[in-house]
């Protein structure tokens, strides 16, 4: 049963996001103007996509972290970071107010991402922790090319919808500061 708890909390965001795939988006994405009377928006703006594109993607991508998470045997305690930061995630785009509008799976995929690495570079095995200090180094650069600071939302050739790197980095932050109170500093094999 532990190894599931990581693959279930990706099942969770992708229930999430095929229930609301077609539902009104205006009433469940992240609008900062809306965070303190409608705190739900916090979870249910994972769910919400812009495009079939956006949800293929991102549905793509927490199978694969489901997978990577159970190989990893990430168990109850690194799922419950996770969990605790996917609100988080969107509470941090507060600090980009131009943001008006947000949706999609990305932002608490990368706190998966960096509850994983956690979850790795603390393994007593030397592979274990070379492959979550190489994806850490992947993550950290990623987040630079992306330059959040640079505005709220950038346009991709060839997508169909808007990148958001504030919610990469708000949840890349998200899941680091989730797994460090939940996981602590303790190493794990």
């Amino acid at each position: 049963m532990n190894r599931w708890a990581w693959p279930g909390v990706a099942l969770a965001l992708a229930l999430l996001a095929g229930a609301l795939w077609g539902a009104d988006r205006a009433r469940w994405d992240w609008q900062p103007a809306l965070a303190a009377a409608q705190p739900w928006r916090a979870f249910t703006a994972a769910g919400v996509h812009w495009s079939p594109m956006h949800l293929a993607m991102n549905l793509g991508a927490t199978a694969l972290l489901a997978w990577l998470g159970w190989r990893a045997g990430a168990g109850p305690r690194e799922a419950l970071a996770w969990a605790l930061a996917w609100p988080l995630t969107q509470l941090g785009l507060l600090m980009q107010p131009t943001l008006l509008h947000f949706g999609g799976l990305s932002g608490v995929l990368h706190a998966g991402v960096a509850v994983l690495i956690w979850r790795l570079v603390r393994r007593s095995d030397p592979r274990d922790r070379a492959i979550g200090l190489a994806l850490a180094a992947g993550l950290l650069l990623k987040l630079a090319l992306e330059a959040p600071w640079r505005g709220a939302t950038r346009a991709v050739e060839g997508w169909d919808f808007a990148l958001a790197p504030g919610a990469h980095a708000s949840g890349a932050l998200a899941g680091a500061v989730a797994a460090l109170l939940i996981c602590g500093w303790t190493r794990h094999d």
